[in-house]
């Protein structure tokens, strides 16, 4: 299987890979090849037409996997975070930003900011929304997971929002970073991963069960500090980024495959020297995850995490990624 990944930094730009990152090339035109691109996002009807966000620059769009781009006039003001398509319309564009939620209707040409129950402060100052999600089989239902100030909720595409309350049973459970899916017999379950580990729900959001990741030797914490997840395929695979602190000096990669009863650390041919923020797939890439470190090193696998290899391209600081078919 032939990809692209495109990987988005902190004060380095974009960056794309050919051919699974054999070959890598810094995007210096028209962004600032030194910019933050802290958001990425794929098109689920058109694989060729990417978004990225550049702080204080607003959007840029792509329409052949990665190589070209065009800047947007939108949301230049308010740093993005979390960029995601609706699946179900594709016209419609969700923007997490810090603070806040913003919508558009036209392709991402135009936003308009939603009216949501996302606080715009939290104890660590002005909060992230750091995804923002559309239940696949659920047109009206949005979630967008927020930096220290839980998960949210609009059952009315967007137009009302409930907070899901306390997750657990300190504030910072409520510091969500990542955010995911899966069918669970009639049910759907979410996961959401904060410093603590993983929180699973399956009664809609009223109650959590927390899984704490084995801790790293040397680290402060009893527990790993987890960021991406990712429910990738059409089984029981989970996958989870994992590290000592954040941005932290050592990580791993989290997988089950029984739906998050039980993981095992992945065996990496290098220890990430960073905590693993990460994880791209695409469900034309069936097996296929590249995952990356805060402090740039890729990893991938490409027969459903069985195996990994490190790329020996490594970035600066690496905040958001993607995968594009060929």
């Amino acid at each position: 299987m032939s990809y692209t990944i495109v990987v988005g930094t902190v004060g380095g730009g974009l960056w794309v890979g050919y051919n699974g990152g054999e070959k890598w090339r810094q995007i210096q035109g028209p962004m600032d090849p030194e910019a933050n691109v802290r958001a990425l996002a794929v098109n689920p009807s058109d694989s060729q037409h990417l978004l990225a966000s550049v702080d204080a620059d607003g959007i840029y769009q792509s329409h052949d996997g990665g190589s070209h781009w065009e800047k947007t006039t939108a949301l230049a003001e308010r740093p993005i975070w979390s960029l995601a398509f609706d699946p179900h319309d594709t016209q419609r564009i969700y923007a997490g930003t810090r603070p806040g939620l913003y919508a558009s209707d036209d392709g991402g040409q135009s936003f308009r900011e939603l009216d949501t129950t996302i606080s715009d402060r939290c104890p660590i100052g002005v909060p992230r929304t750091t995804n923002v999600f559309v239940d696949p089989n659920d047109a009206d239902t949005v979630y967008a997971s927020v930096e220290i100030d839980g998960l949210h909720r609009s059952r009315d595409r967007g137009a009302t929002w409930e907070s899901l309350g306390e997750l657990g049973p300190s504030e910072f459970y409520n510091d969500v970073h990542g955010f995911a899916l899966r069918p669970n017999g009639d049910e759907t379950e979410l996961l959401v991963t904060s410093p603590y580990g993983l929180g699973r729900s399956n009664d809609d959001g009223k109650s959590w069960h927390w899984h704490e990741f084995q801790p790293f030797e040397g680290s402060k914490f009893e527990f790993a500090y987890s960021r991406c997840i990712r429910t990738p395929w059409e089984d029981d695979t989970v996958i989870v980024c994992v590290g000592d602190y954040i941005p932290g000096q050592t990580g791993a990669i989290e997988v089950s495959k029984d739906g998050g009863e039980s993981f095992h650390r992945a065996e990496l041919p290098e220890t990430p020297k960073a905590t693993m923020y990460w994880l791209a797939t695409h469900e034309e890439l069936p097996g296929v995850v590249a995952a990356t470190s805060v402090y740039g090193q890729i990893y991938v696998s490409g027969d459903y995490c069985a195996t990994w290899n490190k790329l020996d391209r490594e970035l600066g600081e690496i905040r958001a990624s993607l995968l594009v078919p060929s």
